[in-house]
């Protein structure tokens, strides 16, 4: 017993200090009240740290109590949210919910059933245990001129939360996609995944912001089921996870430069420390999806004729990523961090390290071997709210970094991508907010020469969708008129310019050959030089959560998708990817979305 009396002692001191609410995660697709919370923020309301999401439950309904506080400041549209969320997140402060339910069987004190809004919430009199059952049901449908596509998704949402320092939560989502224009069979092209909305005619990822999913074969179209959950222990000041969650690191409306959260939610153990208002730590190690097949690591499959076949399995690779946030006074906020990328047949103990400089253990850990590295970052963000009503913000992403690359005469560029924004709200016209963003990313930020090495999962870039030399222009227009409402005007001007390859220098007997070829060319090479690709959006959307768990949605685009032809090089680097406009059309576009094209959606779904 004696062995174990300095574990009990450590967990004892970490729960009998008073617990904040539930350290469940508040789904990133949940717009609605990442969109208020930004609103309140951008008005001065509430101070709130932005760079990192998705938030929790907990951390929700402190803001929401905080903004009570303050609620003299609030229009009507904004105190009318209050009230709406404040029930949303009734458990999160040990009361049902009720205000906004219908069709309701409860007793107001222990347990709500709604019916109108399917929901099941369960609190014990002492508040020690609490509990919410949610069905996940929802269809939408896409049409064009060039036909109708199907959506629809069912599952289930259960959440529970015990002696407010242990949650436990978990989701399934099974979806579907019907339609013609998704069935491999119907291109005159012969392409095999031209249609799925995520993926580009040539089967990879499209560059749109439609979530990445692993498709299931399915000749109606495409299929998959997302399963999403953890377990935390928390206290006031912080909480450890084990959870299946999107990220999102970066302050940006659009798309983060720096962890976007279009790739798949991946397996990842957190840490969250807060130990006071105006800071925050946050640190993870994820286990990454590579889609790189190790030629070492195979099961043999017994077949019919008596002989063995060699199923290889996908290289491992993972992720830690740290982040530090400050808010030193009231109007500013910025975060630092780093992460890396690394490929080896097991985990890494130094990287379990939260505090860390990854890229310097990285050194000690391979530059023995005088091979390449593992891959390594740097980032940040900032956040500005000079006068009421007004927010700024930026964020970087540095892939590597050379002074000698910013001395004049050297044609060699740092690998970087930056994020600029603004936010302007509230004023003249109450629930009216315009919204402007730009962002870059020049040659080889995103690329690896080692595949299993590059800055994405499942194949999807984990920071900016349009991925290496590109650049994005976002403008929205939106109004809120009433309680749960939003109607957005937006408009997206995406280019993908020239692309090169990530080599290194090839080598015989230690000697170099053909250098010139090697990443050193690559990065001196202009970047946003030639567009290959380009998709102009203006989309009007609609969105209404009638209910708590329920909603409506409505959205008119016109896009415009088009490539550019590119089949000779005038550069002397032969690392660049050349073809015809309809080549890098396929390779970027869904077949659905290429040319010209207005489509429609409407949906309606319970949860998401």
């Amino acid at each position: 017993m004696h062995r174990y009396r300095s574990l009990i002692l450590l967990v004892l001191c970490f729960c009998v200090t008073m617990g904040r609410a539930q350290d469940i995660p508040v789904p990133l697709n949940y717009t609605q009240i990442y969109d208020y919370l930004d609103d309140l923020l951008t008005d001065g309301i509430i101070v709130h740290q932005t760079a990192v999401r998705p938030y929790s439950r907990g951390q929700v309904a402190a803001m929401l109590l905080e903004a009570q506080e303050r609620d003299s400041l609030m229009s009507k549209q904004q105190k009318d949210n209050l009230s709406f969320y404040l029930d949303v997140f009734a458990l999160e402060r040990d009361t049902i919910p009720g205000v906004h339910r219908y069709v309701q069987y409860t007793d107001h004190q222990t347990f709500d059933l709604s019916l109108a809004n399917i929901q099941f919430s369960y609190l014990t009199k002492n508040k020690v245990f609490k509990m919410s059952i949610e069905p996940l049901l929802g269809a939408e449908i896409y049409g064009s001129k060039k036909g109708t596509i199907l959506k629809r998704w069912y599952g289930i949402d259960l959440k529970m939360d015990i002696a407010h320092h242990f949650s436990i939560w978990g989701s399934l989502r099974d979806q579907s996609y019907y339609g013609n224009w998704l069935k491999k069979d119907y291109f005159p092209r012969g392409t095999m995944q031209g249609a799925r909305l995520n993926q580009s005619a040539t089967g990879q990822q499209a560059l749109n912001l439609m979530p990445g999913t692993q498709y299931k074969e399915a000749s109606y179209g495409g299929d998959f089921s997302d399963s999403k959950g953890g377990m935390s222990v928390y206290a006031w000041f912080g909480s450890i996870s084990l959870k299946r969650e999107e990220i999102r690191w970066g302050d940006a409306y659009h798309a983060s430069n720096i962890l976007n959260n279009r790739a798949p939610a991946v397996p990842q153990l957190s840490l969250q420390i807060t130990p006071c208002k105006w800071f925050q730590f946050d640190y993870f190690h994820a286990w990454l999806v590579s889609n790189v097949l190790d030629s070492t690591r195979y099961y043999l499959e017994n077949q019919t004729d008596g002989t063995q076949h060699k199923e290889y399995r996908p290289h491992n690779k993972f992720m830690a990523a740290n982040m530090f946030t400050f808010i030193p006074i009231k109007y500013v906020l910025f975060s630092i961090g780093n992460s890396i990328i690394y490929a080896e047949d097991n985990v890494q103990a130094a990287y379990f390290i939260p505090i860390a400089f990854y890229k310097s253990l990285d050194h000690l850990l391979t530059k023995g071997t005088k091979e390449q590295n593992q891959n390594s970052q740097v980032f940040g963000t900032i956040t500005l709210r000079p006068v009421d009503h007004l927010k700024l913000y930026g964020s970087f992403y540095l892939d590597e970094f050379s002074a000698s690359r910013l001395k004049k005469g050297n044609a060699e560029r740092n690998p970087f991508s930056y994020v600029v924004g603004f936010d302007w709200g509230g004023w003249p016209i109450k629930g009216l907010s315009l919204k402007g963003e730009f962002s870059r990313t020049n040659i080889a930020c995103y690329t690896h020469s080692i595949d299993v090495l590059d800055y994405s999962s499942n194949s999807y870039y984990l920071g900016q969708y349009m991925g290496d030399n590109a650049q994005t222009i976002f403008g929205e227009l939106s109004y809120r008129p009433i309680r749960g409402m939003s109607i957005k005007l937006s408009y997206t001007h995406d280019t993908r310019y020239n692309s090169f390859p990530y080599l290194r220098v090839a080598r015989v007997d230690g000697r170099k050959v053909n250098p010139d070829a090697g990443i050193g060319n690559v990065i001196s090479q202009k970047p946003f030089d030639k567009p290959i690709f380009r998709n102009e959006v203006v989309a009007l959307d609609f969105a209404y959560e009638v209910h708590p768990n329920m909603y409506l949605r409505a959205n008119v685009s016109y896009n415009n998708a088009r490539g550019y032809d590119h089949l000779e090089s005038n550069i002397s680097s032969p690392c660049e990817d050349l073809g015809d406009a309809q080549h890098f059309l396929d390779e970027f576009c869904p077949t659905f979305y290429q040319g010209k094209n207005v489509t429609a959606m409407v949906g309606f779904s319970l949860g998401f």
